[in-house]
């Protein structure tokens, strides 16, 4: 269940987050921020360089951008087709829940959540299942942030979060009734190397389902266009390269697993709804999509730069914006283009 998802809630979360972060998280924001765009920096470091240091260009990624995303996001770091007559969180929950639907969760089951955020949907599917859910995510202020959400929900004793790498799980042969990940796979410089845990953890007959961030078959490697957005959503969104979707599917069978359905949901009839990359596309009639446009932009780093000018936000926080600011451009090009999605869906089940 998430807890606090008000605006007013939000905001005051984001000002209690933002004058303690460094402090709360041991970090320092402009130098962390000056060594990730180092790292996405192809003259400095290329895709084979950041497939070797994932763990470091993940955590340090999280540790800027999780305030932001729980601010300006929700607690469920994830995207949603609309459909029509649908609110923002109640698209969110239904694509969690579907997910806990088609494993076929029960009370009973131990689920794992792989690469969980701050665990807005391992409560919500927790709530809505009754079933013991564990998540595991790389970055420890992610796991501080979620264990205490949980307990603020009331979810203490079913739900938890767990500081782990997911290409090296901390849970023994056959543990889980059944896994799912949504957009936190993308991350691993190999997705075999999570898959085959993720099948190493499930007890025979387990089932994967997953949302998995992808090029499509529209994906031009020759088009500047689709070059550009490409290297904006990786830069903007911690990730150390993207393949397209069938790679997904060749990894699942090379490691074990019997595929039972994959496909791209962005692409489900829907209509009268919206698109997933909607809600990130600039428009001067919607309060949200206000932030995108010439003039949102450039008020939001008006105020960034006075919060770090009287000490209420790190100095480099309006840098971290504008990193999350190049993913919007690129989410929006790759998803209104349809050469990306973040939502390919894949199941797959354990053999017995």
């Amino acid at each position: 269940m998430a807890v606090r998802q008000t605006t007013a809630g939000r905001i005051k979360r984001m000002l209690q987050a933002m004058a303690g972060q460094e402090d709360s998280q041991g970090i320092d924001v402009q130098n962390d921020i000056s060594r990730y765009n180092s790292m996405h920096d192809d003259k400095k470091m290329d895709s084979d360089g950041r497939k070797s240091n994932y763990a470091e260009v993940v955590n340090t990624y999280y540790n800027l951008a999780t305030d932001f995303y729980e601010w300006g996001w929700g607690q469920s770091f994830h995207f949603a087709n609309k459909l029509a007559g649908e609110s923002f969180a109640s698209s969110i929950f239904r694509h969690e829940y579907y997910l806990a639907l088609r494993l076929g969760i029960e009370p009973s089951h131990k689920v794992l959540d792989c690469g969980c955020g701050i665990g807005g949907p391992l409560r919500n599917i927790g709530r809505f299942t009754d079933a013991y859910v564990t998540g595991v995510t790389l970055n420890q202020y992610q796991v501080n942030r979620g264990n205490a959400l949980c307990a603020e929900a009331g979810l203490a004793a079913k739900c938890k979060l767990v500081k782990a790498d997911f290409h090296h799980l901390p849970f023994p042969d056959g543990h889980f009734d059944a896994c799912y990940s949504i957009e936190a796979c993308c991350h691993s410089p190999d997705k075999r190397d999570v898959y085959r845990e993720i099948y190493r953890c499930l007890k025979p007959g387990g089932k994967f389902i997953s949302y998995e961030w992808c090029l499509t078959d529209k994906y031009d490697a020759n088009n500047p266009a689709h070059v550009k957005a490409k290297k904006q959503i990786e830069e903007g969104d911690g990730l150390p390269d993207m393949t397209d979707c069938l790679e997904c599917d060749k990894a699942l069978v090379e490691v074990g697993f019997n595929m039972v359905e994959s496909r791209d949901t962005a692409l489900d009839p829907n209509p009268h709804g919206e698109e997933w990359w909607v809600i990130l596309a600039p428009s001067y009639f919607n309060f949200f999509r206000l932030q995108f446009t010439p003039l949102g932009t450039y008020l939001m780093n008006k105020v960034l730069n006075f919060m770090e000018l009287i000490r209420l936000a790190p100095k480099g926080s309006g840098e971290v914006r504008e990193m999350l600011r190049q993913a919007q451009l690129g989410l929006v090009a790759g998803g209104r283009d349809g050469y990306f999605t973040p939502m390919y869906m894949v199941l797959a089940q354990k053999p017995l």
